[in-house]
């Protein structure tokens, strides 16, 4: 059976930094005019337009403004994110063994990998290629910020993408999603994946399997456990 991999990114593939709230700070300067004094929670797996409608609430923009601002904000992030290229490569990280068991996956002939994420296709597409990771995935097949602000429907886009390609169907019994957010459990659940939940982000062992996680392992390091995992929970 072959089985789509969704991989989450951050804090499940890379980790970078202050960067991405950097260029929120940016992006609300530029369209609001002013600086923002809140901005959107670490860690939390939500996509990009819902995480810029958080910014706006929090920083007192009022109702009637914010849907023109959270456009043109969305619209700006992959410029300014790009900007940041060369930060994102000497201030970013890879996750420990995120690399290994990216290339493991992509080896193996019944798996496809691409990505599930909260970050629109671009930004995705920035952070993956900085990072070096990029040749791991099957980019157009994935499911992104850009294509829907509800991150469960992006399991049904990337599994849609995945059919065409591949002339064989993807539901809850052959797609996996591994992550390491309550998101990303909750995209599993909604979406129609299993989840496989990792500790390297801000969310627990106990916190990811409470959720419904179906397997929840500490990090990356293990390619051959994690291989096993995916067929497991897969069948």
């Amino acid at each position: 059976m072959t089985t789509l991999v969704l991989w989450d990114i951050d804090r499940t593939l890379l980790y970078v930094g202050d960067i991405d709230r950097l260029v929120y700070q940016e992006a609300f300067r530029e369209v609001v005019g002013r600086e923002a004094t809140k901005l959107p929670a670490r860690g939390t797996g939500v996509t990009m337009p819902l995480a810029v409608r958080e910014l706006l609430t929090a920083n007192d923009v009022p109702e009637t403004e914010a849907e023109k601002f959270a456009d043109l904000i969305v619209d700006r992030l992959p410029d300014l994110l790009e900007a940041h290229r060369a930060d994102l490569a000497r201030q970013g990280e890879v996750m420990p063994g995120a690399a290994e068991a990216l290339a493991a996956v992509r080896r193996a002939p019944d798996l496809i990998p691409t990505v599930v994420t909260g970050n629109l296709r671009r930004n995705a597409e920035i952070k993956l290629s900085a990072m070096s990771l990029i040749e791991y995935v099957h980019v157009p097949l994935g499911g992104y910020a850009s294509d829907s602000s509800h991150r469960p429907n992006l399991v049904g886009i990337a599994q849609s993408r995945a059919a065409a390609d591949h002339g064989s169907p993807f539901d809850s019994s052959n797609t996996v999603i591994i992550g390491d957010s309550l998101q990303d459990v909750a995209t599993g659940l909604e979406g129609g994946a299993k989840v496989i939940g990792v500790t390297s982000g801000t969310t627990s062992a106990r916190q990811l399997a409470d959720a419904g996680a179906h397997k929840v392992i500490p990090d990356l390091r293990d390619s051959d456990a994690l291989l096993s995992l995916i067929r497991s929970v897969s069948r």
